[in-house]
């Protein structure tokens, strides 16, 4: 893949940015799912690349917080080249998520 400014990828010692990463890592997420990301809940850098965790709208109801809405994991290289995913949750938009960490 040719280096372009929205591609992340390394040129030498130099690493992408997390602005860049989280950028790239939407549209790959995207191109490869059909689902636009709404957000991004969590991101860190790791010894093996990057881990986000994104949320999407999976299913779209009346009223809107009927919806369903999923939240994802996301691995991606050092690079922040996607290398996986899963969903981890799927709730209702009009409900607190009873699984997130730190939620009261």
């Amino acid at each position: 893949m040719a280096n372009t400014p929205n591609t992340p990828k390394s040129q030498g010692a130099r690493q992408p940015s997390p602005v860049d990463v989280l950028r790239h890592a939407r549209t790959q997420f995207a191109e490869l799912t059909g689902m636009a990301p709404e957000s991004v809940t969590s991101f860190e850098q790791n010894e093996e690349g990057w881990t986000l965790e994104i949320e999407v709208l999976e299913l779209e109801r009346v009223p809107d917080t009927m919806s369903l809405i999923a939240s994802y994991q996301i691995e991606l290289d050092p690079d922040g080249e996607l290398t996986g995913y899963r969903r981890v949750r799927r709730y209702e938009r009009g409900r607190a998520d009873p699984h997130r960490r730190g939620d009261r």
